[in-house]
């Protein structure tokens, strides 16, 4: 596994007096870490035979101590930018996002490329972006990068669009609108090119704290030459190596046509050629490709690859024992990833394509033919509960885009059924990092039938993103398993019984179930007092 993996030192820690969450003993109360790997899970009375043999006690006074989450699909130095700079992600109007332009626009100067993300017109309730001529005016007629919620589409000024040669040549301009496909890409390009080196590293490194302070200890980044860059790649793998932070697993979304790119891959310290390889667009920006029409829309999205191109590209993959992946959310993106991968099978051999666990990001319109075909296949679901909760719902934005066809989004419990893999993230910016909320959106699906139990939905954010980058040995408190950590301050444990939905939690501890925090809407989420990578604190919340 090509990843980043902070150093740990070889002293021996014992956990007591908490609640642990492990699979080796659902009644665990004290943890043993040796180095970077858990060494005993077992009672607060088995302990004291450790206390003399071990150089720290650390008391955790009643903590729950649970696996560090994996959130399986991040884009780091995009996330920092929206922690740092201009985010207008909770903006409630448009006047509300125009006023937080000019006020930006103002306190920076000295940037020549204004940076902002987070805009959604859907949630306004003037129903529409910002004019072109609004945002000069906001700007003072300066250079403005604005992309969407679901950075598939962006706004740009006048100043900026002049700096584009040749953009209203480019598939997906618009002379007024938000730009999409290759003007998107291009404008995109310019603004993170004016992203200085300490900017950049300044922005990884508040989205690596901010991942820390979440109980976090490994993030996917979904590179590629139309999302970052070479340059951003590199620099974030290692400055992860360098510092203490959360690990980072990188995957590299290059279209690959002949096995001489493969080199690439290692040139870049990349896991996999995957990630954000896009099969298609987005719901939002009407790019996502669709079998039959938007309903708001008289078309059917963009696509980006043929089942050709994927077949090439996993086949190539998949000789070459490299993990490929792509970005799919429509649901004829996901026939032509289904169709693509099941030829590469032919070509390669069925069992070869399923050992490497070959990933979809987001596969949102899975029917249940396609499910079917995951579970065939062994392709990685990489999917975001966020999602739902943020667009789900009878009144929601995928309802507009898509009507009654909606319901079927995300079908989390259809894909576990089936035996699918799933692996939770975030997509970072695009919805917060949030692991115990991501969590919740997922046990509280907007649409019932969807939902998945609490304990199932935890696997996929800590399991199931190790499982995704081929790691079976990660993931829970067990013994021999590297020792990624948090601790949580929490109110109630639920048990949950093995074979319920949601609503039929137990505290009958003869279940034999670790517990897990109360997640039900309206509660508290839990509290990250510490996060521990490989053995070594990353975060510890002050005064705690």
């Amino acid at each position: 596994m090509s990843d980043t993996t902070p150093v740990s030192d070889t002293r021996t820690l014992l956990l007591r007096g908490g609640e642990v969450h492990s699979p080796a003993d659902p009644f665990a109360t004290a943890m043993v870490v040796r180095g970077d790997r858990i060494a005993w899970v077992g009672s607060e009375g088995a302990a004291d035979s450790f206390a003399d043999g071990v150089d720290e006690v650390q008391h955790l006074d009643g903590a729950l101590v649970t696996p560090a989450f994996t959130d399986a699909h991040v884009h780091t130095t995009a996330t920092g930018l929206a922690l740092t700079g201009l985010d207008l992600g909770d903006a409630p109007t448009l006047d509300a996002a125009l006023t937080r332009v000019r006020q930006y626009a103002d306190a920076h100067p000295d940037h020549r490329i204004l940076l902002g993300h987070g805009w959604d017109a859907t949630a306004w309730p003037e129903q529409r972006p910002p004019s072109r001529a609004e945002l000069d005016r906001a700007t003072g007629g300066r250079p403005l990068y604005l992309s969407r919620v679901d950075v598939h589409s962006a706004l740009a000024t006048t100043a900026l669009r002049a700096m584009a040669a040749r953009l209203p040549e480019e598939s997906g301009h618009h002379p007024e609108g938000p730009l999409t496909a290759d003007a998107h890409h291009r404008v995109r390009a310019l603004a993170l090119d004016s992203v200085s080196p300490a900017q950049r590293a300044d922005a990884q490194r508040a989205a690596l704290r901010r991942a820390a302070e979440l109980g976090i200890g490994t993030l996917h980044e979904c590179a590629g030459p139309q999302i970052s860059g070479e340059d951003d790649l590199t620099a974030l793998l290692a400055l992860a190596a360098q510092e203490s932070t959360p690990r980072v697993v990188g995957y590299w979304g290059e279209l690959l046509t002949h096995a001489d790119q493969l080199d690439r891959l290692a040139d870049l310290g990349a896991h996999g050629a995957g990630g954000d390889l896009f099969a298609d667009g987005s719901l939002g920006s009407h790019t996502a490709h669709l079998r039959a029409p938007y309903t708001d829309h008289d078309h059917t999205g963009t696509a980006h690859l043929t089942a050709d191109d994927i077949a090439t590209h996993v086949a190539l993959c998949t000789e070459a024992g490299v993990q490929a992946g792509f970005h799919a959310i429509g649901d004829a993106a996901l026939d032509a990833v289904v169709h693509g991968v099941r030829e590469a099978a032919r070509r390669t051999g069925l069992p070869r394509v399923r050992a490497l666990r070959h990933r979809v990001e987001h596969a949102e319109m899975l029917d249940g033919t396609a499910i079917a075909a995951f579970a065939e296949l062994a392709l990685t679901a990489s999917v975001q509960p966020a999602f739902d909760a943020h667009w789900g719902g009878d009144d929601g934005m995928y309802t507009t885009r898509l009507g009654a066809r909606a319901r079927g989004l995300n079908p989390y419990a259809a894909m576990q059924r089936a035996g699918v893999p799933l692996a939770f993230g975030s997509d970072s910016p695009v919805t917060p990092l949030d692991p115990w909320g991501t969590i919740r959106a997922a046990a509280f699906h907007r649409t019932p039938e969807h939902r998945i139990s609490v304990r199932g939905a935890f696997t996929a954010h800590t399991r199931g993103g190790w499982r995704a980058a081929g790691r079976d040995d990660a993931g829970a408190l067990v013994p021999g398993a590297p020792a990624d950590y948090a601790l949580w301050r929490v109110g109630e444990l639920i048990v949950q019984t093995p074979d319920t939905r949601v609503a039929n939690w137990s505290t009958d501890p003869r279940s034999g179930t670790p517990g897990l925090p109360d997640l039900t809407p309206g509660r508290e989420l839990p509290v990250c007092l510490r996060t521990v990578v490989a053995g070594r604190t990353v975060h510890r919340r002050p005064n705690e």
